[in-house]
Formats: C-alpha cells, structure tokens, sequence
C-alpha cells in the first residue's frame, strides 16, 4: 500500500494559479470581520438599531457592514463600529510565504 500525504494542489495553490487568491483572501477577511463584529453586538445584546444609532449611521449602512459579502468598507467605519463594541481593528502587513 501506498501512502501519498497530498494529492493534487491545495486550495490556496490552485486559487493562486487561477489568479483568484487575493480577492479570496479579502472577502475571507470581511467574512470573519463581519462575523466578529455579529457576535459581539450579540453577546452585548445590541440590536441592529441601537447599534446604528450608536455609530451616528443608518441601519442600512450597518447592514452593509455585516453583509460579509460586501468588501467595500471604510477603515473609519470599521474602527467606530469597533469601538462601540469594545473591540479594536488590528490591521497589519505580513510577508508572503516564498513557494
């Protein structure tokens, strides 16, 4: 019997030679963002109006910001909401993996 550890390419190879890894990876990041953002509201009981009148926006916009679909969202937008929850946006540069 042969054992083989991999066969084929991983996911995130093939996403790379199909030229789609870094849009993959931007909406794997506003997912988890809007995920994040959903379970603290819950776990602090803020419904969607009252955390919109909190962040000065208007409750489509916030439904915007939860879309986790939706990748096109301020820096700003992303630390106020933060902030109402007692959260803070940690962004940063990492460098890419050699191959």
């Amino acid at each position: 019997m042969i054992e083989e550890k991999n066969i084929g390419s991983s996911l995130e190879e093939f996403l790379e030679e199909e030229g789609h890894l870094e849009e993959a990876r931007q909406i794997a990041a506003k997912r988890v963002l809007a995920w994040q953002l959903q379970q603290a509201m819950e776990s602090q009981h803020l419904n969607k109006v009252e955390m919109a009148k909190r962040m000065q926006t208007s409750r489509s916009q916030l439904d915007r910001l939860l879309d986790p679909d939706n990748d096109k969202v301020q820096l700003d937008t992303l630390n106020r909401a933060a902030a109402i929850v007692g959260k803070r946006l940690k962004i940063e540069l990492v460098d890419n993996i050699p191959r």
